[in-house]
């Protein structure tokens, strides 16, 4: 009787390689799926309206136009230094916000507007902007004529702005987002307590639609 024949080895080296393609052109196919699928921009954060051009002074006595913020996203809010509320909830919330973008700092400007400019020289917006712990460079409070800061928020950004008998400015508590081409692309209530929140998932959708580069 003849022995039986010695069966073959699997070419488990061979199965191995294929598996590992397959895997690979999945993977491929994935990822490339995924950065062909259109970003899908939520009703809140749909183009609004097209920011003006402006010039105006921050805290460091320095020019400040819609050109050097093009290119990132900002968000803006709109105080003035004498207020006692709600403007120090705001900023705090600002500052708060401020904190937390440090991931998306690459991509993110903060601005914050006086509506006292007669007031709120760029020294002293500058030592209020130090007790918040902004840095000039990435956030600037921002100063000027009175009629161009009036334009800017009232037909620019579509905020309120209205002297009132004592003298002072009945002014926004929102804030707003304009994306890195300038155009306002929503607002958040800056009373709301998740308001923070909901501004950094705000912020997550327009990097998202246009990552910085």
């Amino acid at each position: 009787m003849s022995a039986n024949p010695t069966p073959k080895p699997i070419p488990r080296l061979g199965w191995i390689i294929a598996f590992l393609a397959s895997a690979t052109a999945i993977t491929l196919a994935y990822t490339s799926l995924q950065k062909s699928r259109p970003v899908i921009v939520p009703d809140h954060l749909q183009p609004i309206s097209e920011v003006p051009n402006f010039q105006l002074t921050d805290q460091t006595n320095s020019p400040v136009s819609l050109a050097d913020l093009k290119g990132k996203i900002w968000i803006a809010n709109f105080i003035f230094t004498r207020c006692p509320s709600p403007c120090p909830l705001i900023s705090s919330r600002m500052a708060e916000l401020n904190r937390k973008i440090e991931r998306a700092r690459k991509g993110v400007n903060l601005v914050t507007f006086t509506v006292d400019p007669t007031y709120d020289t760029p020294a002293v917006l500058a030592e209020y902007a130090e007790k918040l712990g902004a840095d000039p460079t990435q956030w600037r409070f921002l100063t000027g004529p009175e009629a161009e800061i009036k334009n800017l928020v009232v037909k620019g950004l579509l905020q309120p702005f209205e002297k009132e008998p004592s003298g002072l400015t009945a002014h926004s508590t929102r804030f707003v987002l304009v994306d890195a081409q300038g155009s306002l692309r929503g607002v958040q209530d800056g009373t709301d307590p998740e308001v923070v929140q909901k501004l950094l998932m705000d912020i997550g959708d327009l990097l998202r639609e246009n990552p910085p580069k």
